[in-house]
C-alpha cells in the first residue's frame, strides 16, 4: 500500500511538472508576443499604434489585477479547478482574439486573456511546488523558471516568426490546442488541493483589484500623457489609496486573502523584492534590445529573435542546474550571483551600444545576462514559497506572481521615461542616446536585486522536518 501510494505521488508529480510549466510558458509568451505583430495588426484592422498598444496594456492590467484574487479563489474552490478554468478561458479568449474583426474587440479579448493568465499563474506554481518535497523544489522550479524566461524573452521571436511566416492571427491560434489539451489533461491527471476553508473576502477583492488597476494604469499611461497629467496622478493616487485600504482591511480580517504574517519572514520579503527587481530589469531590457536590434542595427523581427538566442536559450539549460545547486547550497547564493550576473551583462550591453556596434560584440554580454536571469528565475519563487507553511502556499504564490507583474510594468514605465528624456525615434543616433541610459537603468535594477537577495537567509527558508513535509503531502492528496 505504501509503495503504491508512493508510485501515485510520483506520477502526480510528473504530471504537475509536465503541465504547469507548459501552461505558464503559454501565458508568459503572450506578455510580449504581440509586440512584433502590431504593424501587421494595424495594416489589417486599422487604428493608431497608440491604440494598438492597448492590446499589450489591457492584458497586463487584467493579469496584474487578478492574481491575488485568483490565488485566494484557488485556496477556496480548489487549485486544480481554478487552474483548469484559467486554461479554458485563456484558450477561448485566444480564439476570439484571432477572429476579432475590430481593434476594440481585440483589446477586450486581450483583457479576458489576462484574466485567464491570472487564474493560471499562481495556482499552477502552487500545484507544482506542493507536488514535491522541499529538498527537490529548487530543481523543479528551475525547470519552470527556464521555460518562463524563454517565453518572456522569446515572445518577440515567436511573434515575428508567426507573423512573417503565416499571419498575425496565428500568434493567438497557437494557444488554442495547447490550452485545450492542457485543461483536459490537468482535469484527469492533477490532484485537487485547497488552502484553509475560508469564504472569499469580497471587500478585499474590490480593494486589491481597484488598487492594482489604478497603479498599473497610471504606470502604463505615464509616458503617453505625461507624469504630471491629472489623469496619471489621479490613477496612481487612487491605486495607492486602495492598496493601503486593502492592507488595513487585511490586518483586521478574520480570514484575510493575503495574511500579513507572511511578511514577518525576512526570506519571504527578500525573495519577493528580488523577483520584483528581476522582472523590472528583464522586461524593459528585452523590449529595448528588441527595438535597438531592429531600429538601429537593421535586423528583421525574426533576425532579432535569432540573435537573442545567446540570452533567451540559456534558461532552458541553466535554470534547472541552478535549481539543483540551490537545493544543495541554498537559495541565497544562487539568487545573489544570478542578479549580479544579469546586471553585469545588461550593463556591458549598455556600454557597447553604438550605431555601428557589430552583433558579435554583444554575444558574451548576452550570455552573461542570460545565465544570470536563469539563476534568479530558478530560485526567487522557490525561496518565497518555501518560506511559508504549506497552508499559505497559494496566497504566497499570489503575492509572488503579483509583485513580478508589478515589477515588469514598473520597470518598463521607468525605462521608457528615461529613454524619452534622453533620446527619441528620429534617427539611429537619437535612439541610441536614449537606449544606453535606459538599459543602464535596467542593469541598476538588477544590482538592487543583488542587495535584496542578500537578505534571503537560510538554506531552505521554510519550516523543516517531517511535520512540514506531512502538511505538503496532505495538501496534495486532499
Amino acid at each position: 500500500m505504501v509503495m503504491r501510494q508512493a508510485a501515485e505521488d510520483r506520477g502526480r508529480g510528473r504530471w504537475a511538472l509536465a503541465l504547469t510549466p507548459i501552461a505558464f510558458f503559454m501565458v508568459a509568451l503572450d506578455t510580449l508576443v504581440v509586440i512584433t505583430a502590431l504593424p501587421a495588426i494595424h495594416h489589417d484592422l486599422g487604428a493608431s499604434l497608440s491604440t494598438l498598444e492597448w492590446t499589450v496594456n489591457a492584458f497586463t492590467l487584467s493579469f496584474a489585477a487578478g492574481i491575488i484574487t485568483a490565488a485566494a479563489s484557488g485556496d477556496r474552490f480548489g487549485r486544480r479547478r481554478v487552474f483548469v478554468a484559467g486554461l479554458t478561458l485563456f484558450a477561448a479568449a485566444s480564439a476570439a482574439c484571432a477572429l476579432a474583426p475590430t481593434v476594440s474587440i481585440l483589446i477586450t479579448m486581450r483583457a479576458i486573456q489576462g484574466i485567464g493568465a491570472a487564474l493560471v499563474t499562481p495556482t499552477g506554481l502552487t500545484i507544482l511546488v506542493a507536488a514535491f518535497p522541499p529538498e527537490r523544489r529548487g530543481a523543479i522550479v528551475g525547470i519552470w523558471g527556464g521555460l518562463a524566461g524563454l517565453a518572456v524573452a522569446g515572445g518577440p521571436l515567436v511573434g515575428g516568426a508567426l507573423t512573417q511566416g503565416l499571419s498575425w492571427h496565428w500568434i493567438f491560434w497557437v494557444n488554442v490546442p495547447i490550452g485545450v489539451v492542457a485543461a483536459v489533461l490537468s482535469t484527469l491527471k492533477l490532484p485537487e488541493s485547497r488552502g484553509p476553508a475560508t469564504a472569499l473576502d469580497l471587500p478585499a477583492v474590490g480593494l486589491v483589484t481597484g488598487g492594482a488597476v489604478g497603479l498599473v494604469l497610471g504606470l502604463v499611461r505615464g509616458n503617453e500623457l505625461g507624469w504630471g497629467s491629472p489623469e496619471v496622478v489621479a490613477s496612481l493616487l487612487v491605486g495607492t489609496v486602495l492598496l493601503i485600504g486593502f492592507i488595513v482591511w487585511e490586518a483586521r480580517a478574520a480570514a484575510p486573502m493575503m495574511p500579513l504574517r507572511l511578511f514577518r519572514s525576512p526570506t519571504f520579503v527578500a525573495a519577493n523584492a528580488t523577483g520584483f527587481l528581476m522582472t523590472a530589469a528583464l522586461i524593459p531590457a528585452a523590449f529595448l534590445m528588441s527595438q535597438y536590434f531592429q531600429f538601429v542595427l537593421g535586423y528583421s523581427p525574426l533576425g532579432t529573435g535569432l540573435r537573442f538566442l545567446p540570452w533567451t536559450a540559456t534558461p532552458l539549460v541553466v535554470a534547472p542546474i541552478a535549481g539543483i545547486v540551490s537545493d544543495r547550497i541554498g537559495r541565497r547564493p544562487v539568487m545573489v550571483a544570478g542578479m549580479l550576473l544579469q546586471g553585469s551583462g545588461l550593463g556591458w550591453c549598455a556600454l557597447l551600444a553604438t550605431t555601428t556596434t557589430a552583433y558579435i560584440q554583444f554575444v558574451p554580454a548576452l550570455l552573461i545576462a542570460g545565465v544570470g536571469v536563469s539563476m534568479a528565475l530558478a530560485t526567487s519563487p522557490t525561496a518565497a514559497l518555501s518560506a511559508v507553511p504549506a497552508s499559505d502556499m497559494g496566497k504566497a504564490s499570489g503575492v509572488n506572481s503579483t509583485l513580478q507583474r508589478f515589477g515588469a510594468v514598473f520597470g518598463l514605465a521607468v525605462a521608457t521615461a528615461v529613454f524619452s528624456a534622453t533620446g527619441h525615434l528620429g534617427s539611429a543616433a537619437s535612439f541610441t542616446n536614449g537606449f544606453r541610459p535606459a538599459l543602464a537603468l535596467a542593469a541598476g535594477f538588477s544590482i538592487l536585486g543583488t542587495i535584496s537577495a542578500l537578505a534571503a537567509g537560510g538554506r531552505q527558508g521554510a519550516p523543516s522536518g517531517t511535520v512540514f513535509e506531512a502538511r505538503v503531502g496532505a495538501a496534495v492528496r486532499s
